[in-house]
Order: structure tokens, then sequence, then C-alpha cells
């Protein structure tokens, strides 16, 4: 029998795995399901409509799975989904989707989302993040794999921050963030790779020299993004495959990138 403190109030239609452990003066409303293992220490409330895997950890006064802050929003049925190990810091603020754009909010697997972390309505957030301190992040951004965010920093709606990419602090992100890169400033600007981040995953001095062959080629050379793209593709993609990442970052922006 999962292990909820008397206190608590919960939906019967909830479905709580035997092994979560729900704490003090928590809620957890209707159409909630949380997986295995999953800890909800004390006051927090999960609305309504959110699923949650396993091995998550929510910390006093996140609000998980509330309406989303979006003049449209009509009370349509509409969720958020977090997955798998988690941890959701204090007073962290998580919105469900809007049926304007797939009904869905959805957070991957081991991300840490540092004090009062605000995601809107329909984002989706990859896996092995880490979002600092009072970051905000508006509706329908899209934020990639292990990302550093740096605390006090805001993201435009319909952004993208692609993988292995570097926020600085207290930043203002209008456009999208390449893959690999460090920006930082009010608006963001690109001040190189994320060299420090590549150096603690171990890869090789031989990768991370064709990445920063790539860099210069966008950002340094003064050549068009078309021309750049080619250059990317016919010298330097066989070279290190993790250089695609850079393509489509390119490929796939519909904001232009942060220079």
């Amino acid at each position: 029998m999962s292990q909820i403190h008397p206190t608590a109030l919960i939906s019967p239609s909830a479905q709580i795995d035997e092994t979560a452990i729900i704490g003090p003066y928590c809620i957890v409303g209707d159409e909630v399901s949380i997986g295995p293992h999953t800890v909800l220490h004390r006051h927090v409330v999960v609305t309504r409509l959110t699923r949650i895997g396993a091995h998550n950890q929510f910390y006093q006064f996140a609000s998980v799975g509330e309406d989303p802050q979006d003049l449209k929003y009509a009370g349509e049925r509409t969720w958020l989904e977090i997955g798998d190990h988690n941890t959701i810091r204090e007073a962290c603020s998580l919105h469900r989707g809007t049926a304007q754009d797939g009904e869905l909010t959805k957070i991957g697997s081991h991300n840490l989302l540092m004090v009062n972390t605000h995601v809107a309505h329909d984002c989706v957030i990859g896996d092995h993040n880490v979002l600092a301190n009072n970051v905000g992040v508006a509706g329908h951004v899209t934020i990639g794999d292990h990302t550093i965010i740096g605390g006090n920093s805001g993201i435009h709606q319909f952004c993208t921050v692609d993988d292995y990419s570097l926020i600085g602090g207290a930043s203002l992100i209008l456009k999208d963030v390449a893959a690999f890169t460090m920006v930082s400033g009010n608006p963001a600007k690109a001040h190189g790779l994320n060299i420090e981040g590549m150096r603690r995953k171990g890869w090789s001095k031989e990768t991370i020299n064709v990445l920063r062959q790539a860099y210069r080629t966008i950002f340094r050379s003064g050549l068009t993004t078309a021309q750049a793209l080619e250059v990317l593709h016919n010298e330097l993609l066989a070279k290190e495959p993790k250089i695609q990442l850079l393509i489509d970052s390119l490929q796939n922006s519909s904001r232009g990138v942060v220079r």
C-alpha cells in the first residue's frame, strides 16, 4: 500500500503506485497518476490531468498540472506528462498544455528544476537538463537534452534550446539556441562553445576541435547560413557525427539562432 500521510487529500480518481510516498498536506487531484517510488515531500499540489513517472522528487509548494496561463484556455482537457528521476524543487510551477498546440506539456527524465522554475503550457523538455533558480520558460518552448539554463533567465515563447547548450544567468533568450553553444546577455549573444560541459562528459580533444571548427564556420566566418551548412555537410560531418546536431539547429530554426 502506498504511503500517504493522513493530512494529504487524494482524489478518488487518482492512481498512486503502492511504493509512492505522499507527504503531509499534499493535494492530488482528479485523473492524476503517480509512478513507483515517486515522493511528494510536503505541501505539493498536483492539480489534475497529470501523469508522473517513477523515482521523482517534488519539494514543498510545487504547483504541478495547473491550468495554463493562456487567455484562450476555456477548460479543455489537456495534460502534463513528467518522466522518471526528476527533481522538482520548491515553488516550481508546471502547467498543462492547451488545445491549440497538442494538448500536452511534456517533461522528460533526469532533469533538475531548481527553486521557482516556471514551465509554461505546451513546452517540451528533454532529458538531463538543469534549470536553475527562477528560470522562466514561456509557452511552446522546446528544450533538448543535457542543457544548463542559468538562474533568472527567461526564454521567449516558441524558442528552441538545443542539446548540450549553456545559457548564462539572467539571460533573455529571444531566438533559438544552437546545439553546443554558450550564450548569455540581454538580449543573449553567442560566446563560444560549451567546452567545459564537453570535457566533463569525457569527449575527446578531436571531437571538441571539430566542433570548434564548426562553430567558427557558423558564427565567425561571415558565411551565410546556407554556405555554412554546405561546409558542415561537405567538410566536417564525416569527421564528427555530432556535427549533425548543429546542422539540425540551423535547418530547423524558425526564429533564427542566437549569434
